[in-house]
């Protein structure tokens, strides 16, 4: 009798594992921010090349790990000469990957695209602008971006910009933008030509992208679009208060709108722990630290140079899947299945939660997903029917 339940429960817990995968890879995965052409400039690397123990993503792994359709995040800090012919160039990077690997990569912009990349086993390519600095206040220079596969265009990164705050910026004191050299006061929220960008983006199809920005930006954009947003990269503020997530009133406002929000995996949005933790970590090399500083001031380079070299430190700082995963339930809890999606930030990010150390590890997430109880269809939405709607909806006229 015994032998027969295990028996059975094995039977069980194999046809268990098969349905999840077999969800997993039927349904159609689209990532909203991944870095890997940043990552990949800067470290020489080619996205067609084998770079595991290097990066988090390349295109055999993204393909085992079922992604269907990537927006690559084109980013640069605002502190880049030429933004706008630096993002042109990371795009002509992804372009040559695409265009070397056309029996496994091709463009897809538009929901169809993406769908029939999916049915033909091919990576589907298009593109998110991370930070509006790099349209050079140029609504010209907006339309190219379009034109060349710009599907989203992040309205600020940390940076502000002349016509639209950042969180980061909005929340830093009067005091310490004095030290750091800037204007007492911050011009918080949407400029008119702020308001033009928007409805300019409405107009060619390009969905507005509300991660980064400020609070400020946030509803002043909200106001001014007449398409749903998009959230790329960002998670719920009750569950971890950081400038980067959303409050609840923002979470309901984006439900409102028709928009989806995409969960960020960085641990730091995840856990309000993190920051606490990771500091501590920081300042037991406190003296690697300031070396590194001095070779960059973007704290981003610090902790991912130190992360590399201690990753048994940087174990225990990693929060749970599970905890990614609450964030999930709760902005459904709030808004609704409809408005939830993922935008890892992967290879844009130092630390991860537990169990997602790649893109071949995205499987996991549906495994999950069924065990907390949502049905297929629901795993399916999140998974990216849910981007796919509010792209079609961006590039409907009207």
């Amino acid at each position: 009798m015994r032998f027969l339940f295990l028996t059975l429960l094995c039977f069980h817990l194999s046809v268990a594992a098969q349905s999840y995968k077999r969800l997993h890879h039927k349904a159609v995965l689209v990532d909203t921010h991944n870095d890997i052409p940043t990552t990949a400039i800067s470290k020489g690397l080619s996205f067609d090349q084998d770079l595991r123990t290097k990066t988090h993503s390349d295109l055999q792994r993204m393909k085992a790990g079922g992604v269907d359709a990537q927006v690559f995040s084109i980013w640069c800090d605002g502190n880049k000469q030429e933004p706008y012919a630096w993002a042109n160039r990371e795009i002509d990077t992804v372009m040559a990957w695409t265009n070397r690997n056309p029996a496994t990569m091709v463009m897809a912009v538009t929901p169809r695209a993406i769908q029939q990349a999916a049915k033909q086993k091919k990576l589907g390519v298009l593109f998110g602008l991370e930070g509006g600095h790099m349209i050079e206040n140029d609504l010209n220079k907006l339309d190219t971006f379009y034109r060349r596969g710009v599907r989203y265009m992040t309205l600020t990164w940390n940076n502000s910009t002349d016509w639209a705050s950042s969180a980061q910026d909005e929340s830093l004191s009067a005091a310490t933008h004095r030290r750091l050299g800037n204007n007492d006061t911050v011009r918080k929220g949407l400029t008119d030509f702020g308001k033009q960008v928007v409805k300019r983006m409405n107009e060619l199809g390009m969905l507005v992208d509300l991660s980064h920005t400020g609070e400020q930006t946030f509803w002043d954009a909200i106001s001014t679009t007449t398409k749903p947003v998009i959230v790329s990269h960002s998670n719920a503020y009750s569950l971890c208060p950081h400038r980067r997530n959303l409050k609840d009133e923002q979470i309901k406002a984006i439900q409102e709108n028709g928009g989806v929000i995409h969960l960020n995996f960085y641990s730091g949005f995840i856990d309000s722990t993190f920051e606490k933790r990771s500091a501590a970590f920081t300042l037991r090399h406190k003296r690697e630290m300031d070396s590194l500083l001095k070779i960059n001031p973007e704290p981003y380079f610090m902790q991912e140079m130190l992360f590399a070299k201690y990753p048994g430190e940087v174990t225990g700082l990693r929060p749970t899947l599970d905890q990614l995963l609450n964030h999930l339930d709760y902005i459904v809890q709030l808004a609704g299945i409809d408005h939830v999606g993922l935008g890892s930030d992967f290879d844009g990010v130092s630390s991860l939660p537990q169990q997602l150390d790649d893109v071949t590890t995205y499987p996991v997430i549906t495994k999950h997903l069924r065990e907390r109880g949502y049905s297929k269809k629901s795993v399916r939405k999140i998974l990216g029917g849910n981007f796919l709607r509010i792209l079609a909806a961006n590039t409907k006229k009207g």
